[in-house]
């Protein structure tokens, strides 16, 4: 790489520090407002597009910035900066044309009539996780929200006894600071444990095949052959990661942001019909992917910056979502916005595959507990926030007090799948 000196602007920017995640949406407003498109030391060295117009054009453009695995910035996940001690994903870190024939085998598992044939699972979950506090008129809300993990889990045919530990690992990984006790468990001890778990089923599921879905991918073929028990693997653990964090990471944003904005709680409470139009508002603003990561391919001028083969490149969707080229009042929470633009699920041939799932978990969820849980209180002053919020936002404790309701399913329905 060449001398930081030939890339400009050079700002100071970090989006893993202490002071960005105090505010990711002023950072990046300071920063797309002077320079769009910069360059930061920070970690190596990394160019940040924080810029709609810039966000939008780089993510279309797979051939200059790749999303493929890659020595450059070290060893681990491609797509984030700086990278994570994690195995390779398919099909994030596979660029076109080859992505095309990975991405046509999970389609078909993420589309909408897929989704549509899992409101049981993803209902059953949710439910049975309001029952375990709705009694007691006391919770940490973010047990609650713990649903996308157990459904994931249920959904790809993983035993549902590991779900905590998948959750807690795979969120770590991104949310954690390196070194940390919290880190190191996870990157050292959890992680690997649960590869294990995650191979066996694989083999498992490749002598005898049930109706989950490991099952329909050890089944399939790529150029005319079977897929291998390691390229199952990628997809899996791939699907596992965004199972059980960017859900998550919007609907405690979104709780607590209601619980702050009472009048709008009242008007979703009184006219539910408006929250899927709210969700994509809730998806813009909290941005639960905040930012990922490409890598430069060959020299090229991009809107006026001089980047380098090489040169690490961060898409920050979080602030495309709060352009004001785009947006009007950007920073606030319109529920009556459409029609919404956002990036909240990527642009392009990477869009998120599983947005369809992750807007059905996060519908349910909202769906239950402004119906029977919606005059929960939030102790602000104990909110803890994820101590790393350069990839997803969100809080890691939301205690809450609310009236006390009904259950409505058997005591032990979280511990069962709902699929069997």
């Amino acid at each position: 790489m060449t001398e930081t000196a030939a890339r400009t602007p050079v700002v100071t920017f970090d989006h893993n520090s202490e002071t960005h995640s105090e505010d990711p949406a002023a950072s990046y407003r300071k920063l797309r407002e002077e320079h769009p498109v910069a360059w930061t030391d920070a970690h190596g060295g990394y160019w940040v597009l924080s810029g709609y117009d810039a966000v939008f054009e780089a993510a279309r453009d797979d051939y200059t910035f790749s999303s493929a695995r890659n020595s450059y910035g070290g060893e681990g996940l491609s797509v984030v900066i700086p990278k994570t001690p994690a195995p390779f994903h398919i099909p994030i870190e596979v660029d076109p044309p080859e992505f095309k024939k990975w991405r046509k085998l999970i389609n078909p598992i993420t589309a909408p009539a897929a989704v549509d044939r899992m409101e049981k699972i993803v209902k059953h979950f949710v439910t049975a996780f309001i029952d375990d506090i709705i009694e007691t008129g006391e919770c940490d809300m973010t047990s609650v929200i713990g649903v996308p993990a157990i459904v994931t889990v249920d959904w790809l045919g993983l035993p549902i006894e590991h779900w905590k530990t998948y959750a807690t690992a795979f969120h770590a990984l991104l949310v954690a600071v390196p070194g940390t006790e919290e880190f190191d468990q996870a990157v050292k001890v959890d992680l690997p444990m649960l590869e294990e778990v995650t191979r066996g089923v694989i083999a498992e599921r490749t002598a005898a095949p049930t109706d989950d879905i490991i099952s329909y991918l050890v089944q399939q073929e790529v150029d005319g052959r079977p897929v291998t028990a390691d390229e199952v693997f990628a997809m899996v653990d791939l699907l596992l990661s965004g199972g059980v964090g960017t859900t998550a990471s919007l609907v405690s944003n979104t709780v607590v942001w209601l619980y702050q904005h009472q009048d709008v709680r009242q008007d979703l409470i009184d006219h539910p019909e408006k929250l899927e139009r709210a969700l994509e508002e809730f998806l813009r603003f909290f941005s639960p992917t905040q930012a990922l990561a490409r890598t430069v391919t060959k020299d090229v001028e991009f809107q006026g910056a001089p980047m380098h083969e090489g040169d690490r490149v961060l898409i920050a969707w979080g602030s495309a979502n709060r352009d004001a080229s785009q947006f009007d009042a950007p920073d606030e929470i319109d529920i009556e916005r459409w029609p919404n633009r956002h990036t909240a699920f990527g642009i392009g041939a990477h869009r998120c595959a599983g947005s369809n799932l992750g807007r059905a978990m996060a519908k349910e969820l909202l769906s239950q507990i402004l119906g029977r849980m919606g005059d929960y209180v939030v102790d602000v002053d104990k909110l803890v926030r994820y101590p790393h919020q350069g990839t997803n936002t969100g809080w890691q404790s939301i205690p809450a007090t609310f009236t006390p309701g009904p259950r409505l399913l058997a005591s032990d329905a979280t511990a069962r799948s709902a699929q069997g």
